[in-house]
């Protein structure tokens, strides 16, 4: 039976969440998300955090570091573009509420970048160019993403999920690090700097073949998506996995893929739990969130 929705003054995330699951649409798909999250972190699942899209510009680069600094999530795969602007802001740099009706070329005159209603200087791109460039001009030999950017979570001052990553031992695998502002960089300073796709591929695989039930976090869709997926071609088939995605599949393109496509592929097994939450992942990322940090 369809629950009505009561809004109470001083309400807890959780219980709108648990409200939300006696709904319809995605409201009820996000209460289901959150329930298989809950269960993930409960039953010591091995869980990839996959993220696309201009999530650190959006605000949401707390919430990534609080997945990771509160064991949501044992590997993060994620997108150059999502890193470069995470070591701006951690170097002080700040994105802006900006316009998405702005003129792009007056803004291009004064050296502001817009990403839809975000704006950011260039000199933000200066600051980071200059703090990447004495670190891949130390590093000599051959490197996976993940020990890149554990490099530079090393010499990050100030709170970031790098740093946390760093610490933490957490992969951060970047399947996309060369199509970036850091790929340019890279190619810049990194002389001795060899970044080796294959041993992301190893080591992806390598933790797919976990003894551990296994889990994916899927927001945004992309190549995060399909790196992480892809890698149990090899292996079993993920156990759970939950999406957020505003794209629907009937296009063809792999953001809306469903996840039971997936299973065509084995990349889930059969009986996997699963759930997709069509909506904004910065309205739902932080409502899982919220939730989790008040159920486990």
């Amino acid at each position: 039976m369809i629950r009505e929705i009561e809004v109470k003054s001083g309400m807890k995330v959780s219980e709108l969440v648990d409200q939300l699951s006696a709904t319809a649409f995605n409201a009820r798909r996000l209460g289901e998300a959150c329930r298989i999250y809950r269960e993930m972190v409960e039953s010591d699942v091995f869980i990839f955090f996959t993220l696309a899209g201009a999530m650190i510009p959006a605000g949401m680069r707390r919430i990534v570091d609080g997945f990771l600094k509160n064991g949501f999530a044992n590997a993060l795969v994620t997108t150059g573009a999502n890193v470069t602007h995470e070591i701006a802001e951690a170097l002080g740099y700040r994105h802006k509420m900006g316009r998405e009706d702005a003129d792009d070329a007056e803004l291009g005159r004064k050296s502001i970048n817009r990403i839809y209603d975000v704006f950011i200087e260039n000199e933000a791109f200066e600051g980071v160019e200059q703090f990447v460039a004495g670190i891949f001009q130390d590093l000599d030999g051959e490197f996976a993403s993940y020990e890149i950017l554990w490099e530079i979570g090393k010499k990050i001052g100030a709170d970031s999920f790098l740093k946390t990553a760093y610490r933490k031992r957490i992969p951060v695998f970047c399947p996309t690090l060369h199509d970036s502002v850091i790929g340019l960089h890279l190619f810049v300073y990194g002389q001795r700097l060899r970044y080796s796709p294959q041993k992301d591929v190893k080591s992806m695989v390598d933790l797919c073949f976990q003894e551990n039930r296994m889990g994916v976090f899927i927001v945004g869709g992309g190549v995060p998506k399909n790196f992480t997926l892809q890698a149990m071609l090899l292996s079993k088939g993920f156990d759970y996995a939950i999406q957020i995605t505003t794209d629907s599949p009937q296009w063809g393109g792999l953001s809306g893929a469903t996840l039971d496509e997936a299973k065509s592929w084995c990349k889930l097994k059969e009986n996997a739990k699963t759930a997709t939450v069509y909506c904004d992942a910065t309205i739902a990322l932080p409502m899982i969130y919220g939730y989790l940090l008040e159920n486990v």
